[in-house]
């Protein structure tokens, strides 16, 4: 499995996913502590390439944090027809079987709103370059 980190915005702040993102080598959070109470904890951004089969719960607690109380999934599978025909698979670097997951893409925030939205823009945007 390959696995990279790249850089982005806080997860306590509003998330804005970067167009060119540029890669860096540590994946693990950084926490920071603020005071004798408080720990911030800076962003991470992990971009998973696998032929294994995905694992929701892998990826949900790649994500879940102590500063972020919100956790949005999108979790991609393959339809059974496109455009009146049937789909027994599709093929990328690796065959995905029908109904099983060939993309997982999860964000954590403070509140529900941005990680709603940031899953939303990250498949459009993904749907929009790659074909899938």
């Amino acid at each position: 499995m390959l696995s990279w980190e790249i850089s982005s915005s806080s997860c306590n702040q509003e998330t804005n996913l970067p167009l060119s993102p540029q890669l860096v080598e540590d994946n693990g959070l950084l926490p920071c502590e603020k005071n004798m109470d408080e720990v911030e904890e800076k962003s991470k951004d992990i971009i998973k390439c696998s032929a294994e089969k995905l694992s929701v719960d892998e990826v949900s607690q790649l994500v879940i944090s102590p500063v972020c109380g919100a956790v949005s999934l999108f979790v991609g599978t393959t339809r059974n027809n496109f455009e009146g025909k049937k789909v027994v698979s599709l093929e990328y670097e690796a065959l995905v079987p029908v109904s099983e997951a060939s993309i997982i893409i999860s964000v954590s925030s403070a509140h529900r709103v941005a990680p709603l939205a940031a899953v939303s823009y990250a498949i459009d945007t993904l749907k929009a370059k790659v074909a899938i």
